[in-house]
């Protein structure tokens, strides 16, 4: 009788245990695409200050409520923006973000030739 509870009592520990590891691999996951906001290129995941602390302690807090990565994501888009994403979404507020390195080459290039034609 002791060897079964003994045995009920390590499968309970055990799944617990593998639900935790569980949980925070997820949560370093979504860690890793949240920008801090203070140190702005780090990762929330990388980053020693007090507000990606919180923010880590916050989003392991709402995947043990059940929430979704998405849901957590929108969650801190809605309250930071979205810088606060490390990879932010092609929409037209950030059509500007990802275009302009295009565009700059573009006009680095026009400007080139242009100097070169005068010559």
């Amino acid at each position: 009788m002791k060897k079964f509870l003994i045995l009920i009592i390590i499968t309970l520990f055990s799944q617990n245990i593998f639900a935790d590891e569980k949980l925070e691999k997820k949560a370093r996951e979504i860690n890793k695409k949240i920008r801090c906001v203070v140190c702005q290129s780090q990762s929330i995941d990388d980053s020693d200050s007090i507000l990606a602390r919180d923010l880590r302690v916050l989003i392991k807090q709402k995947l043990e409520e059940g929430q979704s990565e998405k849901e957590i994501t929108n969650y801190l888009v809605e309250r930071y923006g979205e810088f606060i994403l490390l990879k932010p979404k092609f929409n037209p507020s950030t059509y500007l973000l990802w275009l302009a390195p295009i565009l700059i080459l573009l006009f680095g290039i026009f400007l080139i030739r242009g100097i070169f034609r005068k010559n």
